[in-house]
């Protein structure tokens, strides 16, 4: 139910902002998504939204885009999807620049889950402007849903991307799997890497493939960085997803020397001198990785989700049957003694994509 602080203009405006914060979707990585209108009454005076890490943020794009069409801000709302930031980075605190433009009151979506430049709201209530915090909050950590997880749990948000066929099956018993759905699944799968900080594959699907791994479906002007789970540095010098100086291999027994000099290499050993998952994620967050796309094979897939680190899963299912003995989405190293064991996911959509069917399912439980 709409809250009735909110009037049905405070909604309008808060909804344009999300729809310029989506703007910079593909771009503002490890930086927030925001989009932001300054508004008099029902009328929009100016808007803007962050693009890119280094450029203004959306607040001083909405100012500057109201003063460049001759606006005053002064006694003005600003809707904003993130509370104005209150910290001394590449660019001033928005929550000064709010307060010199003589804004009246702000709007904003959600509080900033990032302690460094949290507090805006408090110093904007001090200099006694008005401040609303959470019209459209579900929205806009939806859109921001990996810098949230990075903020609070230290780690990314991580998405499995499946292409399998009706019964489950993602590859032949030969590991052949190109191309089990059609191109419009596989162009809208590029969009989802697109958005992402970085894809995350196994050696296995390295040595099967040969991927790329790159966004080639849909504009973008940036291509997520590339991490390779390869246990033992089993990556071929020439495999394609080491092109670009982009990449970064995980192992469990140090680098494989014949690997180009660009190449990041970490070496993270569990006891059982596996990659320890969970020291990954850890790293993957300290390195700004907000959103981490997964497209590996079931073992590796079997391995996050026994290690209880895969939060959604985008699953395109195609209309066909590969049947025994093709390989299964996950593969488990013990069988579940009992189904209170599985995995319980909560469906957020099912959608058409030409020919085949995408499944968002998330996996259920305080995840972000």
């Amino acid at each position: 139910m709409p809250n009735p602080r909110h009037s049905a203009v405070d909604r309008e405006h808060m909804s344009r902002a999300l729809a310029l914060a989506a703007r910079g979707l593909f771009t503002t990585t490890p930086n927030p998504r925001v989009g932001c209108v300054v508004a008099v009454g029902g009328d929009v005076i100016g808007e803007g939204f962050h693009n890119h890490p280094g450029a203004a943020h959306a607040e001083a794009e909405a100012l500057a885009d109201a003063r460049r069409r001759g606006n005053d801000p002064r006694g003005a709302t600003l809707y904003v999807t993130l509370e104005p930031c209150n910290h001394h980075g590449r660019t001033p605190p928005c929550s000064e620049a709010v307060i010199a433009a003589g804004i009246a009151r702000v709007v904003a979506a959600m509080p900033d889950p990032n302690p460094v430049a949290a507090g805006g709201s408090a110093k904007l209530a001090s200099a006694r402007i008005a401040v609303d915090v959470g019209l459209c909050e579900d929205e806009a950590r939806e859109l921001n849903i990996g810098f949230v997880s990075r903020m609070t749990r230290g780690r990314p948000w991580v998405r499995s991307k499946i292409a399998a066929s009706l019964d489950g099956r993602t590859a032949l018993a030969n590991g052949s799997s190109q191309w089990i759905t059609g191109p419009a699944a596989r162009a809208d799968g590029h969009a989802w890497r697109a958005r992402a900080c970085a894809i995350l594959t196994g050696v296995g699907t390295v040595l099967q493939d040969d991927p790329a791994l790159t966004v080639r479906d849909v504009p973008t002007p940036r291509q997520p960085r590339i991490v390779v789970v390869d246990r033992h540095g089993d990556t071929p010098p020439q495999a394609r997803v080491l092109e670009g100086g982009r990449t970064l291999v995980v192992t469990a027994n140090g680098r494989n020397p014949a690997w180009p000099d660009g190449i990041e290499c970490i070496t993270l050993p569990d006891p059982q001198r596996r990659v320890d998952l969970d020291a990954l994620m850890r790293a993957l967050g300290e390195r700004g990785i907000n959103e981490l796309h997964v497209e590996a094979g079931a073992k590796l897939n079997g391995a996050l989700v026994a290690a209880g680190l895969i939060d959604e899963y985008v699953v395109y299912v195609a209309p066909s049957l590969l049947g025994e003995p093709a390989r299964g989405m996950v593969e488990r190293s013990q069988p579940l003694a009992d189904l209170a064991a599985r995995v319980h996911l909560d469906f957020r959509s099912v959608d058409r994509i030409g020919d085949d069917l995408r499944i968002v399912a998330r996996v259920m439980g305080d995840r972000a």
